[in-house]
């Protein structure tokens, strides 16, 4: 089985382009961070190579930027190719099946404590009161 799921942040807008055969494909890199600190006592992360294809590479084209947070689902690929110099070059990428757009980083243009998204109703702090009339039995 070859399944992969990460989740981290975009390190630069996606790159979208259409192959010869008018296919649609995206390509962005991924921070990922390490699940330990270094010596150091810093965090690390992976920068991993994402690429999607079809609606899914027009969604990411069109709805992550720099800094988005974002969940991928998809298989790892390892290729390789013949370079100009006559040696071997592997490349290792996830294709992903499934991108979820999780938040946008936070800037200075919005405001504190606002998570990114509307707010709709009014809010409570008090659980709702139930009388005797409320209880259907």
């Amino acid at each position: 089985m070859n399944k992969i799921i990460l989740m981290g942040r975009l390190v630069k807008d996606p790159e979208v382009r259409m192959t010869t055969t008018q296919k649609t494909v995206c390509t962005f890199t991924l921070a990922v961070d390490r699940p330990f600190k270094s010596k150091n006592g810093k965090r690390e992360a992976d920068f991993i190579s994402i690429q999607t294809w079809n609606k899914t590479a027009e969604l990411c084209g069109n709805s992550l930027r720099k800094g988005h947070r974002a969940l991928v689902e998809g298989r790892l690929q390892i290729r390789s190719y013949d370079g100009k110099d006559g040696a071997k070059h592997y490349v290792t990428e996830v294709i992903a099946d499934h991108v979820e757009f999780i938040e946008p980083k936070r800037n200075d243009a919005q405001p504190s404590g606002s998570s990114g998204f509307e707010q709709f109703g009014t809010p409570t702090t008090q659980p709702p009161v139930m009388t005797q009339e409320d209880i259907p039995f």
